[in-house]
């Protein structure tokens, strides 16, 4: 299926007037071995045909992130009503644009998103922003040169399936005690079965 969703409506709140914000997905792994809550890995590549036809180049988001740093809202699903968590770092490698943040849990949708993530039911992350510079890929689409990257957020449809990020996830209060009575369950059901 594809997810494109460029054509945002704008209203009074929205970013940039004149125009539309755009998003690109990208999916989300998971880490055991993470800092509980953390989320990192890749919002976009660089030089990856989306299923939208469009790739951005490197150096596209440079300008962007000096201007906001990690003033970059990290949402759920890209509504700007639900704000799930910060990001503590953003920048360029060479590969693409490399994040680090973490959900909050004192959030109900940090919380949510989270056992989202835990049980592999959210694998997405995705960009919302404006394009600044665009050149016409030969067969279709753009080659995006610079963009003014407004949030990432997490969401259920990748629409660049190439990128991975890792995120750690925090079990809950209870621990390594929740996750051995979680295993406990799952083989008690299993033996029943067999």
């Amino acid at each position: 299926m594809k997810n494109d969703m460029r054509s945002v409506g704008e209203g009074p709140s929205s970013p940039g007037a004149g125009a539309a914000l755009e998003m690109k997905f990208c999916a989300l792994g998971r880490r055991s071995d993470a800092e509980p809550g953390l989320i990192e890995g890749y919002a976009s590549l660089f030089g990856v045909i989306d299923e939208g036809g469009d790739e951005v180049a490197p150096g596209a988001f440079a300008a962007s992130l000096q201007r906001r740093g990690t003033s970059v809202k990290l949402l759920w699903q890209h509504d700007p009503m639900q704000p799930i968590g910060v990001w503590n770092a953003l920048g360029e490698d060479d590969r693409g644009l490399r994040v680090s943040g973490r959900l909050l849990p004192d959030v109900r949708r940090g919380a949510e998103a989270a056992a989202l993530l835990s049980a592999g039911a959210i694998d997405g992350l995705s960009i919302g922003y404006r394009v600044i510079r665009a050149e016409k890929r030969q067969g279709g689409g753009r080659r995006l040169l610079e963009i003014d990257l407004w949030e990432v957020s997490l969401v259920t449809f990748p629409m660049l399936p190439q990128a991975r990020a890792t995120a750690g996830l925090q079990l809950s209060d209870g621990g390594e005690a929740a996750a051995a009575r979680l295993l406990t369950e799952a083989l008690r059901e299993a033996r029943s079965v067999i």
